[in-house]
């Protein structure tokens, strides 16, 4: 009998860049993980794309978590520079892979951390809201609708994908523009583990990230989404200082915005480094002089 093996994959947070830095990167982002897991033959257990991290719980040996991951970032590294001239963004970020148990709780508490990051960062009240990732697949009363990737065009298919790799045609593409994580992660396998969603919400609420969400130096978390603020800053530059972007600013325009950032949107000292790209040090004593 085959031996199962876990592993929870998280890459480091970037300070001053975003992964993401909207839904068209989300979606992209989305349909590479079902082409890389699919390429490279690991069975995804749970995931979730955030604004400068990912994570990800795969079954699979050791080195197909490491090839994956690697292979993640290399594809969407090319999506990145082709849309916005981005090199090498990924390529220095760094890695943490820690092998998972069955029969300990371990690889509960994995899935249950994953699922709890957009809560942790106050993005949503209950991972299934959060659309990027596994939030919404597990326990699910209606099941989503898609469209089967074989009544597409080929076209269609690499135009949303932006993978030429061959898929399941069976697998859906989803209302929003993504394959349904449902047609490649292990939903039963996952339910059958917590047996329950009562139980399955247990471990949610006593995951380290709910605890961080609930503990008062959290009380002023973000309350916008990085993606919100990246949208808004060039109208700010434009509006407030005539420019269209951060990197025309000269140092007292880029205070005055880290100042309006903090006011406008309750952004902290990293959010406001991950929207503008500017270092954290530079940002915490623009911030002080204020």
């Amino acid at each position: 009998m085959k031996t199962m093996t876990f592993f929870l994959i998280t890459t480091d947070h970037l300070e001053t860049r975003l992964w993401f830095r909207d839904d068209e990167d989300f979606k992209t982002g989305m349909n590479l993980v079902a082409a890389v897991a699919f390429s490279v033959g690991v069975r995804v257990v749970a995931f979730i794309l955030m604004s400068n991290h990912v994570h990800f719980v795969l079954e699979c040996t050791a080195e197909e978590a490491m090839t994956f991951v690697t292979e993640f970032k290399r594809v969407y590294s090319w999506y990145l520079n082709h849309r916005y001239g981005t090199k090498e963004l990924l390529r220095r970020n760094g890695t943490d892979i820690q092998e998972l148990h069955l029969g300990d709780g371990s690889l509960e508490r994995a899935i249950a951390y994953v699922q709890m990051n957009s809560v942790s960062a106050n993005l949503c009240m209950h991972p299934e809201a959060y659309p990027w990732g596994t939030g919404p697949v597990f326990f699910q009363l209606i099941p989503r609708k898609g469209k089967a990737l074989c009544t597409m065009s080929a076209r269609a298919r690499l135009r949303f994908l932006h993978t030429k790799t061959a898929l399941p045609p069976g697998w859906l593409m989803g209302e929003d523009g993504y394959i349904l994580p449902e047609c490649y992660v292990c939903v039963k396998f996952v339910e059958s583990l917590y047996g329950s969603p009562k139980r399955m919400n247990v471990f949610l609420q006593n995951s380290s990230k709910a605890k961080r969400a609930m503990s008062r130096l959290d009380m002023n978390l973000p309350s916008f989404r990085d993606q919100t603020i990246v949208a808004a800053v060039p109208d700010l530059c434009q509006s407030l200082f005539r420019e269209r972007s951060v990197q025309a600013l000269n140092p007292e325009q880029r205070a005055a915005l880290c100042d309006q950032l903090r006011r406008r949107f309750s952004a902290d000292v990293n959010q406001i480094a991950r929207v503008t790209g500017i270092a954290y040090e530079e940002v915490v004593r623009m911030l002080e002089a204020f």
